[in-house]
C-alpha cells in the first residue's frame, strides 16, 4: 500500500487521514480540548509507521500554521472547508 498516494475523494493520503482521526479520538476523549502534538504523535504511530519530521509536516500542512504546539479540530484546514 502506497501511503503517500492522495485518496481522489478528498485528496488526503492515508497517513494525513490517520492524523486526523487520532486527533478527533484525542479530542472526544479530552472533552474538546486541545491535544499537545506529542501526545497526537504516540496515538499516530499506534496506527501507521512515520517519522517525527513526517508527522511534523503533515500536522503543518493540514493546520496551517508554520509551528502548531497545540492542536484543536477546529484549526485543521480540512475540516474546516467542510
Amino acid at each position: 500500500m502506497n501511503d503517500g498516494l492522495p485518496d481522489a475523494r478528498d485528496g488526503l493520503t492515508r497517513k494525513e487521514r490517520v492524523v486526523l482521526w487520532a486527533l478527533r479520538g484525542a479530542e472526544v476523549e479530552r472533552k474538546g480540548r486541545g491535544t499537545r502534538a506529542a501526545m497526537l504523535y504516540g496515538r499516530v504511530v499506534e496506527h501507521v509507521d512515520m517519522s517525527v519530521e513526517e508527522f511534523m509536516r503533515i500536522v503543518t500542512k493540514l493546520s496551517g500554521q508554520p509551528n502548531p504546539l497545540l492542536l484543536r479540530t477546529q484549526q485543521l484546514r480540512y475540516l474546516r472547508d467542510e
